[in-house]
């Protein structure tokens, strides 16, 4: 049955349904598109081949190149294969590196966007572009990124490993953890990330029990459209910052880098936020929410060190000069002294300092 959440803005189109193939061809017309370009890593070509022969006719093609922190390069090989075929619309099937690889698409050319989400990333829902060009990620937010249409089908996200569904959720509370204590928050922002952060809390043990339980995963869904939709209505502050950092500067990946920063970073910023931050100690116990993300990633089994990742102990005084050079607002002081100390902690997998 096709549900429809209520969105941030009227631009968008949310669909909560298992079976999105059903729809796809009618949500494309509905768009008016005709020429519409399929959108996947390598990994899910096949995913992209089959939403192309679902659409028959209106589709154009398939570029299956999306990268890890949408590469300038990347899309500026896709902007060609677009012109090439005279695509009218893109389709984005998968996690944030193929839906930042529309987003990239959609900024340059202003072309429609539907998205099919097989992460919990929450991409989808922001109007925010992050790109890497020369070793260095810049993010920007402007209307035309923002998906007109997002599809979200429990069947899609019933299959990724319970590896990636541990991270890509702690990548997603990461955007509510932060809208907590945003300075631009507002009485229904906070709502917001509070009800993403529940939907995780309470469905994410129920998936792992049972990863293809469809109400536990769209359950799970609701939660990533809450915590990306409020990412795209206050900004985000040093999780977000050191994430982008290393995740630019070193290639490591998106979602584990979140899910080990993410304790360290709360941790830090309670220093200053500690009444802000009170919903996820009420959620998940303890009285610090950093150690409180810790110890509930740590019980799911998520990554724990940067140094897991090939992060190498030399490059930490490179990423905290890196992470402090230009000022961002956070709640608590940055200082280079500090993100180094913050960094070493999660370079090591130890337990946040309070």
């Amino acid at each position: 049955m096709t549900q429809e959440a209520e969105t941030a803005t009227d631009d968008v189109r949310v669909v909560f349904q298992a079976g999105v193939k059903d729809i796809l061809v009618a949500e494309t017309q509905r768009l008016g598109a005709k020429n519409a370009l399929v959108l996947s890593t390598p990994q899910q070509s096949d995913a992209a081949l089959e939403m192309a022969e679902t659409l028959g006719e209106l589709a154009a093609g398939v570029f299956c190149q999306a990268a890890m922190h949408t590469p300038v390069t990347v899309t500026e090989a896709a902007m060609a294969h677009a012109k090439e075929v005279a695509a009218d619309c893109i389709i984005s099937i998968g996690g944030g590196s193929t839906i930042g690889l529309g987003k990239a698409i959609a900024y340059r050319t202003g072309l429609p966007q539907i998205v099919i989400p097989t992460t919990y990333a929450g991409s989808e829902a922001t109007p925010i572009l992050g790109q890497t060009e020369n070793g260095i990620k810049t993010t920007l937010s402007h209307p035309e990124v923002l998906p007109e249409v997002i599809l979200y089908d429990p069947e899609r996200i019933a299959t990724l490993p319970v590896a990636m569904t541990v991270t890509s959720a702690l990548n997603a509370m990461a955007h509510a953890a932060e809208a907590l204590y945003a300075r631009d928050r507002t009485e229904k922002t906070v709502h917001l990330a509070i009800d993403g952060l529940k939907a995780f809390v309470d469905g994410l043990p129920r998936v792992l029990a049972a990863p293809t339980d469809l109400t536990a995963r769209a359950e799970t869904q609701r939660g990533a459209w809450a915590c990306g939709t409020v990412l795209g209505q206050v900004g985000m502050a040093l999780h977000h910052k050191l994430c982008h950092t290393l995740g630019g500067s070193f290639d490591l990946p998106h979602a584990e880098t979140h899910a080990i920063v993410l304790p360290h970073a709360i941790a830090y910023n309670a220093r200053a936020a500690a009444t802000e931050l009170l919903p996820i100690c009420d959620l998940l116990g303890g009285e610090n929410a950093g150690r409180a993300l810790y110890d509930f990633a740590q019980k799911l089994g998520a990554p724990l060190a940067l140094r897991d990742l090939g992060l190498k102990e030399e490059d930490l005084d490179r990423a905290a000069e890196l992470a402090t050079t230009k000022p961002y607002p956070n709640p608590q002081p940055v200082t280079r002294d500090d993100i180094r100390a913050l960094l070493q902690a999660a370079w090591a997998g130890t337990p946040p300092a309070h």
